[in-house]
């Protein structure tokens, strides 16, 4: 009889290995051939259907400009194929996004994303984040506050 899987595990697992350290090949293991981003307001990837390469362009694409990003996963909640993370992410802005030169500033940021599972992949999030307190702070710290 094999094991239980523990979809709270493999989340904080892909959070650690492809987010946080960058390690984008990992989501080869972690992501299934078609990823649904089914809510997600001020992603350019909204509403869109990911392939595995796809998927991987957005992370090194979101990493280009905070490399040094870490999420501090706050509570995980499972139930059936889906668990809920809730967290606080934190970089430095290090590279230029459109309107926002490098400013070698700490951004934080807060949110919840619901993950949804296929086997031991997942096939979607739909999440909710501080997108508008990121813009503020970028705002400061390009007027050099």
């Amino acid at each position: 009889m094999t094991a239980p899987r523990d979809i709270k595990q493999i989340l904080t697992d892909f959070i650690r290995e492809v987010w946080s350290e960058g390690d984008v090949e990992a989501a080869d293991k972690y992501i299934a051939p078609g990823y649904t981003i089914r809510h997600d307001p001020g992603d350019p990837w909204e509403g869109k259907e990911l392939d595995v390469a796809t998927y991987k362009e957005r992370v090194r694409t979101l990493r280009a400009a905070f490399p040094d990003q870490f999420f501090d996963i706050q509570g995980l909640f499972a139930d059936g194929d889906a668990v809920v993370m809730t967290w606080l992410w934190s970089a430095t802005h290090q590279g230029d996004i459109p309107g926002f030169p490098a400013t070698g500033k700490r951004i934080t940021m807060s949110g919840a994303t619901a993950y949804f599972f296929q086997g031991d992949q997942f096939v979607g999030h739909w999440q909710i984040t501080d997108r508008l307190g990121v813009f503020q702070q970028l705002q400061m710290a390009k007027a050099g506050a």
